[in-house]
């Protein structure tokens, strides 16, 4: 007996990877991506390059704009206490909301999930949710790709990229014509979003407490109240950048305010914000005081309440801020960067 045949033979799914299982995903979530079609749409999922056709969509002469994200640390929180689907919405959130603030509209959207060994339930969960976020947005979910990497991640472990492509008129792309004494107006967060959570699961590691335990500034467990999903301004915002209504729009992610604002103010021109202008939601209050965090640093590290600022005209600012239910932050003033006045939380 030779030594081929003395040998036992290897296959994928011993060496960690299930083929069977990956097709099984494909098929769980194809009416997922269905549902989210829309104009422009060609393919559906399971081709090696996933077709979008911008002339169906309604543009004549566009100019292609494209982001990609993820959800960072937040993943850990949804992994330890088993709740996924908001991360899939997140992960969407993240990069369309920076779409719209170069005035583009959402066309298609992109996953990449990748795991050490693949549980169909808990995939299918997070698509589920990325899934909703398209839907939500207007935005077709039109491929992605699932990677099984055995010795890359511990078990139960996953990470989550989101890539989404918009597109604008030319000469439509934001921002535009900002100029002193615009305004500048605050859309409010749904919570942490996905960003500082690095710095949120210190917090909670030094007040002692656990995922499971009741949240100390409101209703439900503390991992259920930090894993709200980050809000979609897309539905709220596109109407109005189309309309011209909006000279330039900042996503406050990572940075805050601090740092976002000043992104998409010309060259000369700065922010002067008043901190009173809001309320600190309950959720900021409670990590500013548990942690002993610095008034700027929670304005470096968190949205504080407010994840889009919208630069609009003088004469326009009341009438939007009516319509977006949004609040006045402050105006753009000569200089760089944010003044702040005022003290964060009153």
């Amino acid at each position: 007996m030779d030594d081929m045949t003395d040998r036992t033979g290897l296959t994928y799914a011993q060496a960690g990877v299930d083929i069977a299982a990956g097709n099984a995903l494909v098929r769980r979530i194809a009416p997922l991506a269905a549902r989210t079609a829309r104009p422009g749409t060609m393919s559906g999922l399971g081709g090696f390059g996933a077709l979008f056709d911008l002339k169906a969509a309604g543009y004549a002469d566009p100019v292609l704009v494209a982001a990609t994200d993820g959800v960072g640390t937040k993943l850990r929180v949804a992994i330890e206490t088993g709740d996924l689907g908001g991360v899939g919405v997140d992960l969407v959130a993240m990069c369309v909301n920076d779409l719209i603030c170069q005035g583009a509209e959402p066309l298609f959207f992109l996953d990449y999930y990748a795991t050490g060994a693949l549980d169909v339930d808990e995939a299918a969960a997070v698509i589920a949710g990325i899934a909703e976020g398209c839907a939500a947005s207007g935005c077709a979910l039109i491929g992605g790709e699932t990677a099984e990497m055995p010795g890359m991640y511990g078990a139960g472990d996953f990470d989550l990229a989101g890539f989404a492509v918009g597109a604008a008129d030319r000469g439509a792309l934001l921002p535009r014509d900002v100029a002193e004494g615009d305004v500048l107006l605050g859309l409010r967060s749904s919570g942490v979003h996905s960003n500082g959570f690095s710095l949120v699961r210190r917090v909670v590691e030094r007040a002692g407490l656990h995922w499971q335990d009741e949240a100390p500034f409101g209703e439900g467990s503390l991992g259920q109240a930090l894993l709200v999903p980050t809000r979609l301004y897309v539905k709220d915002l596109m109407p109005r950048v189309k309309a011209g209504d909006i000279r330039a729009l900042a996503h406050i992610t990572g940075g805050g305010l601090t740092e976002n604002v000043p992104r998409v103010l010309p060259e000369g021109l700065g922010a002067a914000i008043d901190l009173g202008a809001w309320a600190l939601p309950p959720v900021f209050g409670w990590l500013m005081e548990a942690g002993g965090i610095a008034g700027d640093e929670m304005l470096r590290s968190f949205n504080c309440g407010i994840g889009m600022v919208a630069v609009v005209a003088p004469d326009r600012a009341d009438a939007l801020a009516d319509g977006l239910s949004a609040v006045r932050l402050g105006h753009v003033v000569r200089g760089d960067g944010v003044t702040f006045a005022g003290r964060l939380g009153g």
